[in-house]
């Protein structure tokens, strides 16, 4: 979008815009921006403020505004967009068949690796009559295919509307994972959602990301498996096989755990697609540690995987000082034996993907053309 923008700014001389920064990591650290030449600083929850800050720095004032909200649902805004982008590249294309749609933002969940509660607050989830609104009008202009989008999405809890069934109900986990914080009492929760968006036609493709597994209770499962609209793929990251280094992590399960809900996830589902995210290397891992990923993944038998190696970065960056690994562990894994296990894990997935993609020669499978 920068290159874009500049591009814009070279092709009109009399187009002005004011500089700032937003999104996430801007929050954390607005002093590192405004020193590097941003007019204002927004953060994902202040886009209200936006006027106030434009005025100041019209006038030749520097601000800021990053303080998170427990309350903001961005129920006022369409955070939609579009899988495809106009030539300028500052508005979205109608004709596109896919699109993106933002139910929820921020997490609970406190990986100690993690730096998205401290850079989007807790969870929000936005209104469920806006978002079937927003995805029937979608459907409308011809989208075929939506991604629900959050931060940790199918712990969805919409706790705007009176309370309902749910009254005393509790958010249900996955049998076997444990939560930091309390289960949220009452509201409209991510089957709801689902539910209802795959109730707009049969012919609109649900898909959403990004999941916890700890957020698939079995009545999810079930509505996936009896709505043939709603994908069947499941992105459930494991991020390591070793009870040990999940236990460091603050994931909330063990490799049990988890291989237990790949079985109901298979047993529910049939031919469902299994991806899942891997870290290389992370505090304290050592060699069993790392094998135990390997073998998870050949058990599991991935349709993909994501692998990173894990890095604390260095400490001089403002936004990685907030995690609860800087504060507490060591990155005593050297970086050549992280690359290692990175290129073995990474070997491993694809030979996981492989086999999963030769299971499907002869199957006849339906596709959006876009």
């Amino acid at each position: 979008m920068a290159e874009r923008l500049k591009e814009k700014l070279l092709r009109n001389p009399g187009f002005s815009v004011d500089r700032l920064t937003s999104g996430a990591i801007s929050n954390l650290e607005p002093r590192l921006s405004l020193s590097v030449g941003a007019d204002f600083v927004c953060g994902p929850d202040a886009y209200r403020d936006l006027p106030r800050l434009i005025a100041n720095a019209h006038a030749g004032i520097q601000g800021a505004s990053v303080a998170l909200s427990l309350e903001e649902t961005y129920a006022d805004v369409r955070p939609v967009r579009l899988c495809q982008s106009s030539e300028d590249g500052l508005e979205g294309n109608q004709s596109s068949p896919s699109a993106f749609l933002s139910v929820m933002r921020g997490c609970d969940n406190m990986c100690t690796y993690c730096i998205v509660p401290f850079v989007r607050g807790r969870e929000r989830s936005r209104p469920l009559s806006s978002i079937i609104d927003e995805a029937a009008q979608l459907f409308e202009a011809g989208v075929r295919n939506i991604t629900l989008l959050g931060q940790n999405v199918n712990s969805y809890c919409d706790q705007s509307v009176p309370q309902s069934r749910t009254l005393t109900s509790t958010t249900q986990l996955t049998p076997g994972f444990h939560a930091v914080y309390r289960p949220k009492l009452g509201g409209l929760r991510f089957v709801d959602l689902l539910d209802e968006v795959s109730r707009i036609s049969p012919e609109l493709r649900i898909r959403f990301t990004s999941p916890h597994p700890k957020d698939f209770p079995p009545e999810v499962l079930q509505l996936i498996a009896e709505r043939h609209n709603i994908c069947s793929h499941l992105h459930l990251p494991a991020q390591s096989g070793s009870a040990t280094v999940l236990d460091r992590m603050g994931r909330g399960y063990t490799p049990d755990a988890y291989l237990a809900l790949v079985e109901t996830v298979r047993k529910t589902i049939p031919g469902v697609a299994i991806t899942s995210d891997f870290i290389a290397g992370f505090c304290g891992e050592t060699e069993e540690d790392h094998e135990a990923s390997v073998q998870l993944i050949k058990n599991v038998g991935y349709s993909f995987t994501f692998c990173f190696p894990y890095s604390m970065r260095e400490s001089s960056l403002f936004y990685h000082q907030k995690t609860r690994a800087y504060h507490r562990l060591v990155d005593d894994v050297p970086l050549e034996t992280k690359n290692r296990r990175h290129l073995e894990l990474k070997a491993a997935g694809r030979q996981a993907s492989l086999e999963f993609n030769r299971a499907q020669i002869g199957q006849i499978q339906l596709v959006l053309v876009e």
